[in-house]
C-alpha cells in the first residue's frame, strides 16, 4: 500500500512516515502544497493524507485540483482546524475523510486501512440521467445543453442521485456520502437540500427528477424526468 503524506511540520511528518511504513504503508513526505500536487499527480498513491495549512497551496486547494484533473485517489484532510465549516470545505472540495490534530495514531491508521479497502471509485466523466449532465471533473451541471448553477453542496448531492440513478436512497445514506458519515446535525437538511436541487435542475424545466419514495427516500429517475 503506497502513501503519501503531505505534512509542512518536519517533525510530525517524519513521525507519520516512521509509523505507517511499521504498519506496512510504503510512505513518500511531501512538505508544501505544490510539490504534494506534483506528487499526487505524477505517482499513483491508493491514499493521500493532507494537512490543509501548508506553504505554498493549501490542502484544499491540492484537493480541488486533483479533482478538477480527474485524480480520485482518496484523500484524508489531516488539520489543527477544527471547525464544522472547515470540514464541510474539506468535503465539499472532495476529500474522503477528515481527521484532527491532535489525533490518534491507531484510529488514523484504522481510518487509512477503510480508504484503502474502499478504494479510489472508478468516475465517468459525465454521467447523465436523460438530458441531465453531471461533469464531476469539472464540476458542471447542464439541463438540455443549459448550464445549471448549483452550489458545493448541491453539486455533491446530484452526483450522489445521479450515481444512484434509479435506485432508491435512503435520508441515512445521503448523510453519510454527501455530508459526513459523523454528521450529527438535523437529517431533515437533507429535505432542505433536495429542494433546492428541484428549483434549479427540475421545476424550470418542467421536469420531475427528483422522487421522493415516502418512509424510503429519494430517487433520481433514469430517464431524468
Amino acid at each position: 500500500m503506497r502513501l503519501l503524506v503531505v505534512e509542512d511540520e518536519t517533525a510530525l511528518a517524519e513521525v507519520l512516515r516512521a509509523g505507517l511504513a511499521d504498519e506496512g504503508f510504503a510512505v513518500d513526505v511531501q512538505h508544501t502544497g505544490s510539490h504534494g500536487l506534483w506528487a499526487a499527480s505524477e505517482y499513483a498513491y491508493d491514499v493521500v493524507v493532507l494537512d490543509i495549512m501548508l506553504p505554498g497551496l493549501s490542502g484544499y486547494e491540492v484537493c480541488r485540483q486533483l479533482r478538477s484533473r480527474g485524480i480520485w485517489t482518496p484523500v484524508l484532510m489531516l488539520t489543527a482546524k477544527e471547525g464544522e465549516y472547515d470540514q464541510a470545505d474539506a468535503l465539499d472540495l472532495g476529500a474522503d475523510d477528515y481527521l484532527t490534530k491532535p489525533f490518534s495514531f491507531v484510529v488514523l491508521v484504522a481510518r487509512l486501512r477503510a480508504l484503502v479497502r474502499r478504494g479510489a471509485p472508478a468516475r465517468p466523466v459525465v454521467m447523465t440521467a436523460g438530458d441531465l449532465a453531471v461533469d464531476p471533473a469539472r464540476r458542471l451541471v447542464t439541463r438540455g445543453g443549459q448550464p445549471v448553477r448549483v452550489t458545493a453542496r448541491e453539486f455533491a448531492l446530484l452526483e450522489f442521485l445521479v450515481r444512484h440513478r434509479g435506485d432508491v436512497v435512503s435520508k441515512a445514506q445521503i448523510i453519510e456520502n454527501v455530508w459526513d458519515a459523523h454528521f450529527d446535525g438535523d437529517p431533515n437538511i437533507v429535505e432542505v437540500y433536495i429542494g433546492y436541487l428541484r428549483r434549479k435542475i427540475d421545476q424550470p424545466f418542467g421536469r420531475a427528477a427528483i422522487q421522493t419514495e415516502r418512509g424510503m427516500g429519494y430517487r433520481l429517475a433514469a430517464d431524468g424526468g
